[in-house]
Order: structure tokens, then sequence, then C-alpha cells
């Protein structure tokens, strides 16, 4: 089966968000499983990714270690995959700045001007600590430009299936009242939360030229995607991981 993915008209690099077509996993990782943080065969994930680096013509593919944070790693030479952060960026060209998400959103940057990319998983918990405005000040300082920065998150959980209870509102209040605008109320005292949102609007008040979503979500769409929502749901013992994929 051939590879799909889902891009963005805004940003001119090589870049996909890879669906779970394609690949070889089988069983409840059935597709195009790029996490070797999941309980698949090594040598599945390692496919998969060979898959990946080929589709995108590829001299490398690098993900990180993600445990989210809000924090982002320059990618030069040689690189440690096992070095923990949520975001990259860098000028190389050649190699690819791989995400890792299964209902986190994963967004992709690129200053065609300066030739300057980025990478991002941006959970709940690297959006409230600023993952956004720190993966556009990490750019900056390889050369990028503000007003030419351009940025898109790809496949996430959409806010009719991100149920979230009242600890993890208030998290978000305390960080800034105005957050509230992002809850809605759901049923037994529970709220739902809408993550894609929430990212654009970080993106849009760092005032780079352009934001948008592929309006993609994970939970809904079990033919395409993994979710760990969906799952957990489900009481399964373990979910794939998407990847997303940047370079120039």
């Amino acid at each position: 089966m051939t590879l799909k993915k889902l891009t963005s008209d805004h940003i001119k690099s090589r870049h996909g968000f890879y669906t779970r077509a394609g690949g070889i996993s089988a069983g409840i990782y059935a597709g195009l499983n790029c996490g070797f943080g999941s309980q698949d065969e090594k040598k599945n994930v390692t496919e998969n990714r060979r898959r990946v680096e080929n589709d995108m013509g590829l001299n490398a593919l690098y993900t990180v270690y993600q445990h989210h944070s809000s924090d982002v790693v320059v990618l030069e030479g040689a690189f440690d995959p096992a070095t923990k952060a949520d975001a990259m960026v860098s000028t190389q060209t050649g190699i690819g700045l791989g995400i890792l998400t299964a209902d986190c959103a994963p967004i992709l940057f690129h200053d065609p001007k300066n030739n300057v990319i980025g990478a991002a998983h941006s959970g709940w918990k690297g959006a409230v600590l600023g993952i956004t405005e720190n993966v556009v000040g990490a750019m900056i300082k390889l050369g990028a430009e503000r007003r030419e920065i351009c940025a898109t998150i790809g496949p996430c959980i959409s806010q009719k299936n991100y149920e979230v209870g009242q600890d993890f509102l208030e998290e978000f209040m305390d960080a800034d009242p105005i957050n509230s605008q992002f809850f809605i109320n759901g049923a037994a005292g529970k709220y739902h939360f809408d993550l894609p949102s929430f990212c654009l609007a970080a993106l849009r008040k760092e005032e780079i030229k352009s934001a948008d979503w592929v309006g993609a979500c994970t939970y809904n769409d079990e033919a395409h995607y993994y979710s760990y929502r969906r799952s957990t749901h489900r009481k399964e013992p373990d979910y794939g991981r998407l990847i997303s994929v940047i370079a120039q």
C-alpha cells in the first residue's frame, strides 16, 4: 500500500503529516507505526521509518525523546535520538525533523526566505508551557524572520473528543483566564478542550506570516490515524504513533 500524507499550501518545503497507510505493522499497530516507544516489533518500526525516509527523499530522519515539555533543540550535525525535547529546529538540508503523535498536535514550521525549519510535538502540557513561542524564538536565533515563518498543525484530537476534568481546566485558567474560550461544558461536570484552536491562537500570538490546521481528528478517523484516547477507551494495551516530517 502506498504511503499517504497530508500537506499544507502554507509550507513550501518538503513535508508531510503521514497517516497510518502504507506500513507493515499489524494488529493494533496496523499500518505505518513509527514509534519505537510502542511495543510493536522494532523491525516493523524501523522499516516503517525507512519508508518515510524514502518517500521524503531524505539522507536521514531524526526524532527526539518526547516528554511533554516545551524544550526545543537545535539540530546541527550528529544528533543523539535519546535527546529529551519536544521540538527541533534546523537549517540543514537533506535531513528530516520528525514528530510522533497519537492525539497531540504535530506542528511544522518553515521560513523559506532564510531556510529555517522546525517541528514540534504540542500536547496540552507543552502547549500551556509555551512550546510554540520557544520554537519561533529558536528559529529566529538561527536567522529566521518572524513575519516569514509559516506553520501548520497536523492531525490531532478535536474538541468534541477531548474530555477533561476540573484540574485540567484550572491549570489553563491559572496560566491565563482568557484560556476559558478553549473549553466548553461537557457531561457530568466535565469539559471539552479545543487543542487545535489553542495551538492556532498561540501561533497567531507570535505574529508569524501564517498558521493553519489541516482539520483532521485522530480520534474520529481510525482508518487513517492512531489515537491514544481511543485505544484507552477500548482498553487496548498500546497504540501506534503517527509521524510528521519536514525537510529542506
